[in-house]
């Protein structure tokens, strides 16, 4: 590859990796925001019971789609600004994709066994968050190994 060029698939993993980076932040961010946030009732949403106040507590539902709490934001977070920073070089953006599809396959996953969906009671991962980031895994994978496969078979 000769400097200041690059191949049109490059560019495909380093704008995945921004655009998971961006879509991650800005639901980090909005997990913040009172106002994007809605309350569940308390037995529905496997809230402890000694939680007087869920939204106090961090807990709540995103959009009123996904639930959703501190330690799930400051994830969203720190994932948004892994994403977006490794944009800068393709090897680093083929890294983020390829460790982002694994790790939020295991979360999708994860999401549907009732011991795991609440990440041991860390955050929750269950309900419209399973298809969120099962799809997002999926997209992740294909620019992370499908893509870079490709172009290596091109260059053989």
């Amino acid at each position: 590859m000769t400097t200041g060029t690059m191949r049109p698939q490059s560019m495909g993993e380093r704008y995945c990796a921004l655009f998971l980076g961006a879509l991650f932040l800005i639901v980090g961010i909005a997990g913040f925001v009172p106002a994007l946030m809605s309350l569940p009732g308390t037995a529905a949403a496997n809230i402890p019971a000694d939680v007087a106040d869920p939204y106090a507590a961090g807990y709540g539902y995103l959009f009123g789609l996904f639930p959703t709490n501190l330690v799930h934001n400051l994830v969203h977070l720190i994932v948004g600004l892994l994403g977006i920073a490794s944009y800068s070089t393709l090897r680093a953006s083929r890294l983020y994709n390829r460790c982002f599809a694994i790790a939020y396959a295991l979360i999708a996953t994860m999401g549907f066994l009732p011991v795991a969906k609440t990440t041991f009671g860390l955050m929750p991962i269950f309900g419209n968050n399973i298809w969120l980031n099962a799809s997002t895994a999926v997209a992740a994978a294909y620019f992370g190994f499908v893509i870079p496969s490709q172009a290596e078979s091109q260059i053989s």
